[in-house]
């Protein structure tokens, strides 16, 4: 009976991982919702002070302002509330364009940061003041933030803690490489710090040349894109200005045709996008 016991216990530890899988909490993925990831993008473009309530009400209101005017113009309902879901999603695309665009500026002043901030620690400066130092001599897109990390090192006096707020500042893939590679060489120790930076600088340089040389090809695509997205509903424009062609489109048929219409149009410009766009990293423990 013992050894039966023994044998039993023995098998149920090690089955155990597999029926009682323990994850540490600070390992678990957090799940974000939309209204974090709208957040996120949000600082990502820079809007730091708009808040994604802010964002989704200028939204409604342009949206509704473009139906009612299309409505006024042309009478075709369909074409009216086609007009306001365009106009609503314009903010939207507009804070995208805006972040993709402060992305790619601030993944090309990485590397000179990262050369600034192994000057400092040549020069024999500690690591929480190489890295205030940036607000002052780094790049000037990215001062404000560093500006920001000095003022919570000096108020809290826990680098950990500074990181952590450039981290959420800053809410970008690259920063976030960075971050985590400066916090794992204060937690580890050593001397490799500086020939680490380098190497992610030089790293950095030439993903950031790979990108811009790609992007410079693929930007037919997205005129395409624009160009197949546009000219069909100009032409319906146009022909919606005829009092027979209003009287069709108005009619279960002719709001079925629009529907169909603008799903393929928006599913057609998605589509042409994804492939004419590099992909975006993820960001690191986000």
């Amino acid at each position: 009976m013992v050894w039966g016991l023994a044998l039993g216990v023995g098998l149920l530890l090690v089955a155990s991982p597999w029926l009682w899988p323990t994850v540490e909490p600070s390992r678990q993925p957090r799940r974000r919702n939309g209204g974090a990831r709208l957040r996120e993008l949000l600082v990502q473009a820079g809007l730091v002070r708009t808040t994604p309530g802010a964002l989704i009400a200028v939204s409604l209101v342009l949206g509704a302002a473009a139906a009612v005017l299309v409505l006024g113009l042309l009478p075709v309902v369909a074409l009216a509330v086609a007009a306001g879901l365009a106009a609503a999603a314009i903010p939207l695309l507009v804070v995208s364009a805006r972040a993709r665009s402060r992305r790619r500026a601030t993944r090309a002043v990485w590397p000179d940061a990262l050369d600034h901030l192994v000057a400092g620690l040549r020069s024999g400066l500690p690591l929480g003041e190489a890295l205030a130092a940036l607000g002052e001599t780094g790049p000037v897109l990215l001062r404000p933030a560093f500006v920001q990390l000095a003022d919570d090192y000096r108020v809290t006096g826990q680098l950990g803690y500074a990181l952590d707020d450039l981290k959420e500042h800053l809410a970008d893939p690259v920063a976030d490489r960075v971050i985590e590679t400066v916090r794992v060489a204060r937690e580890v120790g050593g001397t490799e710090l500086p020939a680490v930076l380098r190497a992610l600088a030089a790293h950095l340089r030439a993903d950031a040349a790979i990108r811009s040389e790609v992007e410079a090809r693929q930007t037919w695509v997205v005129s395409a894109a624009r160009l197949g997205v546009a000219a069909p509903w100009i032409v319906l424009v146009l022909l919606a200005a005829r009092p027979e062609a209003v009287r069709a489109y108005n009619s279960p048929l002719g709001v079925a045709v629009l529907a169909v219409g603008l799903v393929v149009t928006v599913v057609a410009y998605r589509v042409m996008l994804a492939l004419g766009r590099l992909p975006e990293e993820r960001r690191w423990f986000a």
